[in-house]
């Protein structure tokens, strides 16, 4: 079952080297080992006037510039280095076991960022994971992938694209 942690945090720019969970992952890109794997960064859409939080222009323009710029997205509850979520938290530890290098967004600094997400992506929970550029899926969907040895060929075909 999915289940959400609601905190409020605030996002700071951050940096952090691997380590975690402990998993059977192969390591599929040797060159990316020395790079830094998790960045964050702070998201915040201009002040609403009155309007009801959803997916305004504005923010659908940032979603789109993140996930365009970036190879390996997640918009998660928290950071990177302090998640707010065991969900976030497990797919941070994922990428991190398999020296994936991602961009992690705080959807808990912004109260349009976090709705207009669920709109865009047509997904009710987070975090949210992008490759390339295109929706991959939420935790339970990493997981499985992970497990299934899926999620190693989706970045060796992606990463190297």
């Amino acid at each position: 079952p999915t289940a959400q942690c609601s905190m409020a945090a605030r996002m700071s720019t951050s940096r952090t080297a691997a380590g975690g969970m402990a998993a059977q992952s192969r390591a599929w890109a040797p060159s990316l080992r020395s790079a830094p794997l998790a960045r964050t960064r702070v998201v915040r859409v201009a002040a609403m006037q009155g309007g009801v939080p959803g997916l305004s222009p504005d923010v659908r323009t940032m979603i789109d510039q993140t996930i365009t710029a970036n190879k390996v997205v997640v918009f998660m509850k928290g950071v990177p280095a302090a998640p707010k979520c065991g969900f976030s938290n497990t797919v941070c530890q994922i990428l991190r076991s398999m020296n994936i290098p991602f961009e992690g967004v705080n959807i808990l600094a912004d109260d349009r960022l976090r709705s207009g997400m669920k709109e865009y992506s047509e997904w009710p929970t987070f975090p949210q994971i992008y490759v390339n550029g295109e929706f991959v899926g939420g935790a339970d969907i990493l997981i499985d992938m992970y497990k299934s040895g899926d999620l190693v060929e989706l970045f060796e075909r992606e990463m190297n694209s």
